[in-house]
């Protein structure tokens, strides 16, 4: 019986992740170069599979012409810009609405820290509607996202066994950490991540796509096949 569901932030319930490469796509190009996209879709959602970093590496294409501080402070500026401009993703309120109504506890759990995630939370109107926000800051350095440790925090503090919760993920790395957390996931990949080849227990296009009782039918059957 679903008793939790766990949503990521960056790029699920906002999407952070492309308006953050479309910034620096314009950056590279202002000066002659193009940013190396697959390295930078290693890194969405956490840094498991690459360690890459544009400003870092456009200086360094630059030759001593940029400096990656200035570079990110650019980049934050401009990204920001469009972000706050952005809304909730399509289907994510009604998914939390749903499993509230059905007496589920909901959480985030990001590879962002809390100062990212919590000011968006209240700026977007549904930090309340979380009864847990789990964060980059709540688990050792170097423990994001592919590892489980930040979906292992979050059924702790809600108190919850793995077979009880989903997970709800947009990217490799997220859905990486779902699976070495035992939680069962759903894939709802963004424009970005799209391209990733980024697949769940189940795979939705959006959120809108999908009810909370299609999404119990869904996990219940996964369960009776697991047990037979």
């Amino acid at each position: 019986m679903l008793k939790a569901l766990i949503f990521d932030f960056d790029g699920l319930i906002l999407d952070t992740e492309t308006p953050e490469v479309i910034v620096w796509q314009s950056i590279y190009k202002e000066y002659g170069f193009h940013l190396p996209v697959d390295e930078w879709e290693k890194t969405v959602g956490g840094y498991g599979i690459s360690t890459f970093d544009p400003a870092e590496h456009l200086a360094h294409l630059a030759q001593g012409r940029l400096d990656a501080v200035s570079l990110r402070v650019r980049y934050r500026r401009e990204s920001d810009a469009i972000i706050h401009a952005s809304s909730i993703m399509p289907g994510v309120v009604s998914m939390i609405e749903q499993a509230k109504q059905n007496g589920l506890q909901v959480a985030i759990g990001s590879s962002s820290p809390h100062s990212w995630v919590d000011s968006h939370a209240r700026r977007l109107g549904i930090f309340d509607y979380f009864d847990r926000i789990i964060c980059q800051d709540d688990v050792p350095p170097g423990r994001t996202k592919p590892n489980p440790d930040i979906f292992l925090k979050a059924l702790e503090y809600l108190n919850v066994k793995q077979d009880a919760a989903v997970v709800f993920e947009d990217s490799l790395n997220g859905v990486a950490a779902a699976r070495r957390a035992e939680i069962f996931v759903v894939a709802v990949p963004n424009p970005l991540t799209a391209k990733m080849g980024v697949a769940g227990d189940i795979t939705v296009s959006s959120l809108a796509d999908l009810s909370f009782h299609e999404l119990n039918d869904r996990v219940s059957r996964a369960s009776d096949v697991f047990n037979s």
